[in-house]
């Protein structure tokens, strides 16, 4: 199998090593710039409407004019980019939207252009972590609860900085609190509490990521009977709960085995990972 990765930019194939992108690139400048990322399972994209629907929806937040770009036919770019780079089970693509147009901080044109990275990942299915997470809170910096943190942007200096507190305090994650003093979400991830068949998760207008996986994840445990409340996450429902993990698209459900000085199991998070599994036979 060759080693030899490729990228897409805007349907021209490159070395992945290749210089393609320029100094004037705005998402370089600014952060003018949208992503996604997809996982792969069986070497095909898996939830990628659902990606879709929300890169549209930050596109026209944003003000980016979707114009001539077509999602059919990035959907068939991703898939030829998986086939080159001959990823048959595992990995993931992060597909990036950005605005070309000249300018400062006020875009001379409406122009846009596109990047899609695809590598392989060392497991097919979703697998738990044997090793539970050690997570704690990031206080900071808070999280705006506004339009703009539902979706994914490349301007994201708050979870850099939070990213760099989990590294100095030896953390395996982190979690995010918006400007209320609320739990939102951890670094990359939505965050679910677990007690006595009852899912805690931080409701969308509480500042966290419409996440692709946090869906996958509610609506598997409507499905499995499990009681749903989207809203408000403090520091004592942390305390309280049994168990608590974190999901996100491409590593799927990673459980917390401590939060200071709480500890958590992880049996509820093992069940519903079964059943995300099962979902994504194809």
């Amino acid at each position: 199998m060759s080693s030899q990765l490729y990228i897409n930019y805007d349907g021209f194939l490159y070395k992945q090593d290749e210089s393609v992108l320029k100094t004037s690139n705005r998402a370089f400048k600014y952060g003018d710039a949208l992503f996604e990322t997809i996982r792969i399972k069986n070497g095909k994209p898996i939830y990628i409407e659902d990606h879709f629907k929300r890169l549209k929806q930050g596109m026209q937040m944003l003000k980016f004019h979707t114009g001539s770009l077509s999602f059919s036919d990035l959907k068939g770019q991703i898939v030829k980019l998986i086939e080159k780079n001959q990823i048959k089970k595992g990995g993931k693509v992060r597909l990036t939207v950005f605005r070309t147009g000249e300018g400062l901080y006020a875009p001379e044109n409406a122009g846009k252009s596109y990047v899609i990275e695809a590598e392989r990942i060392d497991y097919n299915d979703f697998v738990l972590n044997e090793k539970g997470l050690s997570v704690d809170i990031y206080n900071d910096l808070k999280r705006n609860r506004n339009f703009l943190s539902k979706i994914k942007t490349t301007n994201n200096i708050p979870h850099v900085l939070a990213g760099i507190y989990k590294n100095e305090n030896k953390l395996d994650d982190c979690l995010v609190l918006n400007d209320q003093g609320r739990v939102a979400e951890a670094l990359s991830s939505n965050i679910f509490l677990y007690k006595n068949n009852n899912l805690y998760t931080p409701s969308i207008d509480e500042g966290c990521m419409d996440g692709v996986m946090r869906k996958q994840v509610l609506k598997i445990a409507k499905e499995m009977n499990i009681n749903v409340f989207e809203g408000m996450v403090n520091g004592s429902m942390l305390l309280q709960a049994d168990e608590l993990f974190l999901t996100n698209a491409v590593t799927g459900i990673r459980w917390a085995a401590s939060y200071k000085e709480k500890r958590y199991i992880n049996k509820a998070a093992k069940e519903i990972l079964e059943q995300l599994n099962k979902s994504t036979l194809t």
